[in-house]
């Protein structure tokens, strides 16, 4: 199992405006073959910073999702929504133990 956590941040005037672009990535992202979870969430106390969660069963998956359309798309709406600070980080894990 890979999980990927991180964020990003958008400008916070600039939320409204991304949503629909977040939203086509998420709902896309969470029928591909391999997708565990795929979540985007705001932080309730620091406007504009993304919390991003990722849950993929193989690194084939993963990649495949890194060559899709709609990242392409994505990553193509983010400078015209002033995306910044992107920090993601990858690790392997094994099947996760309910605490």
């Amino acid at each position: 199992m890979l999980l990927i956590v991180g964020t990003i941040r958008l400008p916070a005037g600039r939320l409204d405006a991304a949503r629909p672009a977040i939203a086509a990535m998420v709902e896309a992202t969470r029928a591909e073959t391999g997708c565990v979870e795929y979540s985007y969430a705001e932080d309730v106390l620091d406007p504009g910073l993304i919390h991003i969660t990722e849950r993929w069963t193989s690194r084939a998956a993963l990649d495949e999702h890194l060559k899709s359309p709609h990242l392409a798309v994505w990553r193509a709406h983010g400078p015209a929504l002033g995306l910044a600070e992107r920090n993601l980080s990858l690790y392997e894990a094994g099947e996760p133990e309910r605490i």
